[in-house]
């Protein structure tokens, strides 16, 4: 019969975990183990700075940036929340190298770690770049980027030529806009333009198209475009080439450089005498629209009809204006209503005025002493002509006095010692005040119980009992002064 032990005891294979005997090592959870390692990584690097190139930089909705920081050898994912991005003095972009300073932590939601960045510094040009600006600096020093050597485009060219490579997708697109806004004779000057031999090749392009003779077999164009499709610093080194930017300086055929996208800066541009985001712009900068030429002929005509009737126009517009400056009938009466509205206000002023002058000619007048001497006879005369009656003083004072005596019986009967006298008491507090509540009695400390003929010290059950002193009543208060 099988044991009913769901795993061997004596063998490895369990079909139910269980610790052995002496096992004092329980399992942990997924949480418990991501969150032991996160406090170690942050306690062992609470504070590293790291140099690396920026990679996948994206800004989220909340404002904070996520990011990777990468060299040759590994890719470390980085967090800046919202707040430190903000006080950041430049702007995060891919390819950048810089250096960040910051904490490890971890991510337990996907198993990973990560850098949270609280400062970031760009960490240098590299040997790259840094020969890119020590070239375009001796260059701009000899005037070859000078805005004084720009030339302006020719308005509509009638033949284009095009220096780049003649299978890549930046010649189909440059002559597809040609197309669709005015088709144009365009010359293409194939070349490479990466590599070994594409700077030479280029410039080779632009001094040949230069060298044309204007009336040859082959026609000399009025415009050229130096173009290439966007690729890394490295990809459009070429056009960065000191052989490139001095024949793109020296042509005497204006140049467009459309080079890179529109976030791509190679010298080239700087030399042109036009920079084309794209080379479908530089299809768009070189010739207009022809359909917008169609239509501003068209607008010419209809101004040159319009020309025959400016005359009548004219005059319509000057009689019009003739009588817009006639007077309106509002125009006219408002001098008028003007005058009545500062007639009455001087006629108000004036009633006030009036009136005011009036009050101060009676407050001036004078009582004579013999005026003064009729009225105090006459107020005599009325004084002895009156006869007072003793019962009209007598009644009323009578009346008082019995409400007096009213008064001071329901006083006595209403006095608080007056039921002491028929055995009642008065519980009163340490300051005097009489108690009302048990509540309120069993809080104090000491109570006073007065009697008809004197105070009882007190102290409550519930309150810790201590040497009590009578003291007498005083005589201004009536009542004991408890100490």
């Amino acid at each position: 019969m099988a044991s009913e032990t769901p795993w061997d005891e004596t063998g490895d294979d369990r079909l139910l975990a269980a610790s052995a005997p002496g096992d004092n090592s329980a399992p942990l959870t997924i949480t418990e183990i991501s969150q032991a390692l996160k406090r170690t990584v942050e306690d062992r690097f609470g504070f590293v700075r790291l140099r690396g190139e920026l990679s996948g930089v994206k800004r989220a909705a909340s404002g904070h940036v996520y990011l990777a920081l990468k060299d040759e050898g590994a890719v470390l994912d980085g967090v800046m929340w919202k707040g430190t991005a903000a006080r950041l003095p430049f702007r995060p972009e891919d390819g950048l190298e810089v250096v960040a300073t910051g904490k490890l932590t971890t991510y337990p939601g996907r198993s990973k770690y990560q850098i949270v960045i609280e400062r970031m510094e760009i960490a240098g040009e590299g040997a790259l770049l840094a020969l890119l600006e020590k070239t375009r600096a001796r260059l701009a020093a000899e005037g070859l980027f000078a805005a004084e050597r720009k030339r302006p485009l020719p308005f509509a060219p009638r033949v284009i030529g095009v220096v780049t490579s003649p299978t890549g997708a930046v010649i189909r697109d440059i002559l597809h806009r040609l197309e669709d806004r005015f088709p144009t004779h365009v010359l293409v000057w194939p070349v490479l333009v990466q590599g070994d031999g594409a700077a030479r090749q280029v410039a080779d392009a632009v001094r040949g198209f230069a060298a044309l003779p204007a009336s040859g077999p082959v026609p000399r164009p009025d415009l050229l475009i130096v173009a290439r499709g966007g690729g890394s610093i490295e990809d459009l080194w070429s056009f960065n080439e000191e052989i490139v930017v001095r024949a793109v300086a020296e042509s005497p055929i204006p140049v467009i450089s459309a080079v890179g996208h529109e976030t791509d800066t190679t010298l080239c541009d700087h030399a042109a005498d036009v920079r084309a985001p794209t080379p479908t712009a530089a299809a768009e900068i070189a010739v207009p629209v022809l359909r917008e030429l169609a239509a501003t002929i068209d607008d010419l005509a209809l101004r040159q009809r319009k020309v025959v009737l400016r005359p009548v126009e004219l005059g319509r517009e000057r009689l019009a204006a003739r009588a817009q400056r006639l007077p309106t009938p509002e125009t006219l009466l408002q001098p008028h209503a003007q005058r009545l509205d500062d007639l009455a206000e001087r006629l108000r002023r004036g009633l006030l005025d009036r009136a005011a002058r009036g009050r101060e000619k009676l407050a001036d007048l004078r009582l004579s002493p013999a005026i003064l001497r009729g009225n105090l006879r006459a107020a005599q005369q009325r004084l002895a002509a009156a006869r007072l009656v003793p019962a009209l003083v007598e009644r009323p004072l009578a009346e008082k006095t019995q409400r007096l005596a009213a008064l001071a019986r329901l006083a006595e009967q209403l006095h608080p010692d007056r039921p002491l006298s028929r055995g009642y008491a008065m519980v009163l507090d340490g300051s005097g005040k009489a108690l009302t509540s048990a509540a309120t009695a069993a809080r104090e400390p000491l109570l006073a119980i007065k009697f008809a003929d004197g105070v009882v010290q007190a102290v409550p059950g519930d309150a810790p009992r201590k040497p009590a002193k009578r003291d007498k009543l005083t005589p201004d208060s009536g009542q004991p002064k408890l100490l």
